[in-house]
């Protein structure tokens, strides 16, 4: 018999792993609610026609298309057939795909439902995505995006939020971080000034990898595409620019000054630095001139976050984007965003052993099952304390009291209760600390009382 398996690139999740999961959503989750952000829901599928030539070429390359349902080779041409022409079958046998992202999804949304929504719209999605990538350590196919976007309104204060917002769910999570911060236009300017703006996106996918690869095989790259070597060698001393976010802004500022749109955005980077001097913020955050992201909807400010203690890729990005929705026939209407990026988040986190003790406990007190007579006297007492909101597990089984400990111990559930035939004639419960092995008598009442407060918060409420 063939062992079961799951796709390459995706995963089962344990309870554990998901105590520790559900804690991470429960965490933006409620930072995402504390800026005034609303959550929607979009389906796991779109039409391709929304998805394709949102991301770009490769982008394009990496959706998961859906075969049409019924004999769904009808359709397609007899010479592709023949021929065996993927590429060109494609649009004939698919027409849907799964989400590439959330931001798409996100920007259909709001065209359909302009009628319903008050401008500026603030919104969040907490939902899986899917991407046919080559699975590696931090890269999945399928992974959680965790999204807040804010749309209808041009100004760079929404922005500067999503930096505080990026700032708090880290600071909440523990893992310190740099926020790294760029413009669309500056990339722009930077293609205008050095006559490469007929490539901006051959441009912008190469300098994109400049940390990752350096600055050799991002010129071989250029090359490969056609860059001539008079273009590259204007290009390397404007990314190899060095010094404190203030003096590249104003070594920029002199380089683009015949680039009216390199110029705008310099002047709103420097504006949002400006807003976020006054702001108490914990991430380091700097301006990165080869930041650039990839995809091309962005249009103003770019947004990267990495963690500072561990070896991984972004775990938090975003930037604004001007027309995605005139895409979809509403022009006009500006859009910010940033998304979360929770498997990653997760990795560095188990990484640091940052996650907080009693998160993979779903009950916080265990009773012990004595016997037929104890479990009639317990039901409705444990009824009681679960309605004064503490989770509460009966052992089903009444096995040898060491199992029954045991099971508590595996399953980090921190307190046990004993009642027995004293316990019920004297209307008390025993609880024992799993912990410090510390065992005291208390009533029902007392249990509602100082359990609910000094119990640890374990799960978060799931999403």
């Amino acid at each position: 018999m063939t062992q079961p398996s799951v796709p390459k690139g995706t995963r089962d999740f344990s309870p554990e792993e998901m105590g520790k999961r559900n804690y991470i959503f429960s965490t933006i989750r409620q930072v995402f609610i504390s800026f005034g952000y609303k959550p929607i829901e979009t389906p796991a599928m779109e039409n391709l026609s929304t998805l394709l030539g949102k991301y770009g070429e490769e982008g394009d390359r990496l959706l998961f298309r859906i075969l049409n349902s019924g004999d769904f080779l009808l359709a397609a041409e007899k010479e592709k057939l023949l021929h065996a022409d993927s590429a060109g079958l494609s649009p004939f046998i698919c027409e849907k795909g799964l989400r590439y992202d959330l931001t798409v999804p996100f920007a259909r949304y709001v065209v359909m439902h302009r009628n319903d929504i008050t401008f500026p719209f603030k919104r969040f999605q907490i939902q899986p995505v899917w991407r046919a990538d080559r699975p590696q350590k931090g890269r999945y196919r399928e992974f959680f995006q965790c999204d807040a976007d804010v749309i209808g309104s041009n100004s760079l204060l929404n922005d500067v939020e999503l930096i505080q917002l990026i700032d708090s769910v880290f600071s909440r999570l523990g893992i310190c971080c740099k926020v790294k911060i760029n413009n669309r236009k500056i990339l722009t300017g930077i293609a205008e000034i050095i006559g490469a703006e007929n490539k901006i996106t051959d441009l912008t996918v190469a300098i994109d990898k400049l940390e990752k690869t350096g600055i050799e095989k991002v010129t071989g790259e250029l090359r490969e595409k056609g860059f001539a070597e008079p273009v590259i060698e204007k290009l390397i001393p404007i990314i190899n620019l060095t010094g404190s976010t203030y003096e590249k802004l104003d070594l920029m500022n002199k380089l683009m000054n015949s680039s009216e749109t390199g110029m705008a955005g310099i002047a709103e980077t420097r504006e949002i630095f400006d807003y976020l001097k006054t702001l108490p913020i914990v991430a380091q955050t700097e301006f990165d001139i080869a930041l650039a992201r990839g995809l091309n909807y962005y249009t103003g400010a770019i947004i990267e976050v990495k963690a500072t203690d561990v070896e991984i890729g972004s775990i938090c990005g975003g930037g604004r984007y001007d027309n995605l929705t005139g895409i979809f026939g509403l022009p006009g209407i500006s859009g910010t965003g940033v998304s979360f990026g929770a498997d990653r988040i997760y990795d560095v986190m188990m990484q640091l052993k940052l996650f907080p003790d009693g998160v993979t406990s779903a009950a916080k007190i265990l009773f012990i099952n004595f016997g037929d007579a104890e479990v009639k006297y317990l039901l409705p007492l444990i009824h009681q304390i679960r309605q004064a909101g503490i989770n509460v597990e009966l052992y089903p089984d009444s096995a040898k009291i060491k199992k029954q400990m045991s099971y508590a111990d595996v399953n980090h559930i921190p307190y046990v209760a004993l009642v027995g035939e004293t316990e019920m004639t004297e209307k008390m419960i025993t609880i024992k600390d799993m912990c410090s092995g510390e065992q005291k008598k208390l009533t029902i009442d007392e249990i509602i009382y100082h359990y609910n407060k000094v119990l640890p918060t374990g799960i978060p409420p799931e999403i």
